[in-house]
């Protein structure tokens, strides 16, 4: 199964961020799963790459070009794919996955987010969406998107279907059991 995660590309302040998204390259490899992402060397993004291409497993990473050339790129992934715009990646970051993880992170990642919940909304992609909520960093997002629902913005059923987990082990077992 290819995997996409969107995440951060700085660290954070906390050392749980970087440890989660460490434990949950580590388990994508462990399960044979393909990671797929934004192809960057740092924050977050170089974490969880690292630590899947550290357990043997496969990195598919999407970057344009625009990045590359400031060199943020990661050069040791299985493969790297270079586009030509932010939205060429996000769309082949979609078209290679099955499955897609938000990690905590800026407007990069809440972009990529809320675009892939859009497609997902209007029957663009079928794949599940979930969230790590590492030390709860969703949660006023969470409650923003409920604060949608009670104002009429967004069905509850849409809402219900964001899988929305603290730890890496059962983020990955929800996404097992959601694909099944």
């Amino acid at each position: 199964m290819n995997i996409c995660v969107f995440c951060g590309s700085r660290h954070g302040n906390a050392v749980a961020y970087e440890a989660a998204a460490k434990t949950f390259g580590s388990l994508l490899a462990q399960e044979g799963h393909t990671l797929v992402y934004g192809g960057g060397n740092v924050g977050l993004m170089g974490v969880v790459a690292d630590a899947v291409l550290a357990g043997g497993g496969k990195v598919i990473g999407v970057i344009p070009d625009f990045l590359l050339q400031l060199e943020v790129g990661h050069r040791n992934v299985t493969t790297l794919e270079v586009v030509d715009t932010m939205h060429a990646r996000k769309k082949r970051m979609a078209d290679l996955s099955d499955a897609f993880v938000a990690m905590p992170g800026g407007w990069g990642t809440l972009d990529e987010l809320a675009e892939i919940l859009t497609w997902k909304q209007l029957g663009l992609i079928t794949q599940p969406v979930g969230l790590l909520n590492t030390r709860q960093f969703f949660d006023p997002l969470l409650a923003q998107m409920q604060w949608m629902v009670s104002e009429g913005f967004l069905d509850a059923n849409q809402l219900a279907l964001l899988l929305r987990e603290n730890t890496p082990g059962t983020l990955l077992s929800a996404i097992h059991t959601a694909i099944r």
